[in-house]
């Protein structure tokens, strides 16, 4: 029994530590599981926190009740069958939450673009109507950091946190749109989408998937053929009609937060406001790093958008920076589909800058004017490569966006995106003065 809950924890193993791992740990820990690991490759802060907390490193070839795998260890890893023929259960840190804090509401966020924004204005809007609501997941922080402290969990959810949760109910759903990606873990598109489409596999009748209107693909029809009957499918007009929204708040996650928070908010039994939420966009903080406008000089503004490496993440950049852009395409190519991207840039993008290990490659695919630069490490090459698109443009003098919306991952330089965006950040403020936000 646990925390009055039917679930045997007499042992447990969590594989692959990171940010998930090291959350599904902790939170156990509170509860005063002394479980086991086990990672390929632990990092050094990794080891001396599970020297910390006690926890003794595992065996894959043990018996263990319970297995908290992180997202990012493949469902069919060798191990983790190993495991499961020896009885074990094998659950991510979402379904951890679940089971063991079922009293909790928590509104789920998928997508393949626009999913972290839309977690972090959900859980803004509930914030302002009243509720202590903490966002978490496959966005920082891990869910496990947040849900004793919450009162309402808004999950951001990988299609990978997605092939691991069994028993998930989710009162409201969210699929912001549906692309292309991950086909390296998935192998095709229809298997990444059923992982994303198990996001409703829990929810009930009266619960409500919040599919709002610019749902991409699949198409709207083909939505409705996946969500049980039993389930509302949000898609009309908001109570609300959206105000003007700051800067980096795309309009149609505003659209699927604001539906999602009042679906929230009914299921709590709590009034809807259109006034408090209508309040609660205008003052929306927009995620760091998710087009940003990072700087300014005269008329041209720097966007930072590292984490565009989706097709449909790239097509939404493209289409919302203001003309004409100098638009920095790099990093290692996940083969992405160029076809739209050529489209959405046609009379917008003055010249492609390329850089990183698959730039010149990519810029030569969407058959735009291209210039390469590169630096001695990744922090040279953005630096070469915010001047080139200043440059582009005409200088101070000259206006229009120098847009980061890379398509290729960042790990030919960088540790992550972030570290690629921070990078950008640095070199617009050297250009600019200093001059961070427009």
């Amino acid at each position: 029994m646990f925390y009055g809950v039917d679930v045997k924890l007499d042992r447990v193993l969590v594989y692959g530590l990171g940010r998930s791992g090291r959350g599904a740990a902790r939170f156990l820990a509170r509860a005063g599981v002394r479980g086991e690991w086990l990672d390929a490759r632990p990092a050094p802060e990794d080891e001396a926190l599970m020297a910390e907390l006690g926890w003794a490193r595992g065996d894959a070839g043990g018996a263990y009740d319970v297995v908290v795998a992180a997202p990012g260890v493949p469902i069919d890893h060798p191990d983790l069958l190993a495991l499961q023929a020896r009885g074990a259960e094998v659950i991510g840190e979402v379904a951890l939450a679940a089971r063991l804090r079922p009293q909790l509401p928590m509104v789920g966020v998928t997508g393949t673009a626009g999913k972290g924004s839309t977690t972090v204005l959900v859980a803004q809007l509930l914030r302002a109507a009243g509720l202590n609501a903490r966002e978490g997941g496959n966005i920082d922080p891990p869910l496990l950091d947040v849900v004793d402290a919450a009162e309402v969990a808004v999950v951001e959810l990988s299609s990978f946190q997605l092939e691991r949760v069994p028993g998930l109910r989710l009162p409201v759903a969210v699929i912001t749109n549906l692309g292309v990606d991950h086909l390296d873990r998935h192998g095709t598109v229809e298997a990444y989408h059923a992982a994303k489409r198990n996001i409703t596999a829990g929810q009930e009748t009266g619960d409500v998937l919040v599919a709002p209107e610019g749902l991409s693909v699949p198409t709207r029809a083909q939505v409705r053929a996946f969500t049980p009957g039993r389930i509302a499918l949000a898609d009309g007009t908001p109570v609300l009609d959206a105000p003007d929204l700051p800067e980096g708040v795309h309009p149609a996650n505003a659209a699927a937060a604001v539906l999602a928070a009042e679906a929230l908010l009914r299921h709590l039994g709590r009034p809807v406001d259109a006034g408090v939420l209508a309040g609660a966009l205008r003052a929306a903080q927009p995620v760091s790093g998710r087009f940003e406008t990072v700087a300014r000089l005269g008329n041209v503004r720097f966007v930072e958008d590292s984490i565009a490496t989706r097709t449909i993440a790239v097509q939404a950049a493209l289409e919302r920076a203001a003309p004409p852009i100098a638009w920095l395409v790099g990093g290692r190519d996940k083969g992405a589909d160029l076809a739209p991207l050529r489209a959405a840039a046609a009379g917008r993008v003055a010249q492609v800058i390329a850089f990183g290990e698959d730039g010149a490659a990519l810029a030569r695919g969407l058959g735009l004017p291209y210039r390469v630069v590169s630096g001695a490490d990744g922090e040279a090459t953005l630096r070469a490569a915010a001047q080139a698109g200043l440059d582009a443009l005409g200088g101070a003098a000259g206006g229009g966006t120098v847009l980061l919306a890379p398509i290729g991952t960042s790990f030919d330089q960088f540790r992550d995106y972030k570290a690629r965006g921070e990078a950008f950040r640095r070199a617009a403020q050297a250009l600019t003065g200093g001059e961070v936000r427009a």
